[in-house]
């Protein structure tokens, strides 16, 4: 799943449901992005990131779509 389509699947999911402009209030940015993210048009900021993973109480990992077990080289 896409940064886009899991940031549509947060926002479509919260009970109760809120809009694009909803969101874009809740986080001071404009509808316009955050409707350019949810389809893929623009990328977010890495303050738009942290934004997202607090209102929706999620890890950046998650909204990111990373997996859970990530080996790093040493």
């Amino acid at each position: 799943m896409t940064f886009s389509e899991r940031l549509k699947m947060l926002r479509c999911e919260k009970i109760p449901t809120i809009t694009q402009k909803d969101l874009a209030n809740a986080l001071g940015i404009t509808q316009r992005k955050v409707s350019f993210m949810e389809t893929g048009t623009t990328e977010p900021s890495l303050g738009d990131i942290v934004a997202l993973c607090k209102y929706f109480n999620v890890s950046a990992d998650y909204l990111l779509g990373l997996p859970k077990n990530m080996n790093y080289p040493e």
